[in-house]
């Protein structure tokens, strides 16, 4: 994991992030979100999910970018995506820049994944953006025992609001986990280079809401 694309805050040093990434890949988007991290202080690292198949990929945030994301994501194994966050989780926690923790924060695709790798492993703090794969695999709630918060839109068209309301309430029955819905918006709605996606008021409150919630269980360093 040496090759990891890293992002470090300004004093040099600080808890550890691992970023998941959308189905788009390392994009402009993510670097961005990378970058907005590192200035609040935490050591953020972007395992890249598709290296087996698709290595290097980002894609555009049209309808085309879509469906050729869509393919990409089709051939990938959920298992092994697992496998390489929890390994960047590890690899996070043996650098001597990162102190005081590790926790995942992840999109879309990688929402699924910091949720899976929260009941997997042992992260410091999980933050999940609407995860497809959320409401299907809520029963493994029970397996996470770090602070957890979820984010869906209540117009997402991939994700039922049927499905967001099981993990309100196996979130009102799972302390230290909370859910945040922007009743308003989509799926993706925090990409701001998706202007297909994007709702600019629901990603701001979403995310002050992550900041607010990384700043109580994994605060970054000063």
């Amino acid at each position: 994991m040496t090759d990891l694309p890293m992002w470090h805050p300004p004093s040099g040093r600080g808890p550890g992030l691992v970023l998941i990434q959308e189905i788009f890949g390392l994009d402009d988007y993510l670097r961005s979100v990378a970058a907005d991290l590192a200035a609040a202080g935490y050591v953020v690292a972007i395992p890249e999910l598709f290296r087996r198949t698709a290595p290097g990929w980002s894609s555009t945030h049209d309808e085309a970018g879509v469906a050729a994301s869509m393919e990409v994501a089709a051939s990938f194994d959920p298992e092994l995506g697992l496998a390489d966050v929890l390994e960047t989780m590890a690899h996070l926690r043996s650098l001597p820049e990162v102190e005081s923790g590790v926790g995942l924060l992840g999109f879309c695709l990688g929402g699924s994944l910091a949720f899976a790798a929260a009941a997997e492993g042992d992260p410091d703090t999980a933050v999940s953006f609407y995860g497809s794969t959320v409401a299907a695999s809520i029963a493994e709630l029970s397996r996470v025992t770090c602070p957890i918060q979820f984010h869906f839109g209540g117009q997402d068209p991939y994700i039922p609001r049927s499905d967001v309301a099981l993990v309100e309430a196996a979130v009102a029955a799972h302390p230290g986990a909370e859910i945040h819905v922007q009743e308003e918006a989509g799926h993706a709605f925090h990409n701001h280079v998706a202007p297909m996606f994007h709702h600019p008021e629901a990603a701001a409150r979403a995310w002050t809401l992550t900041t607010e919630f990384l700043r109580r269980t994994l605060p970054g360093s000063r």
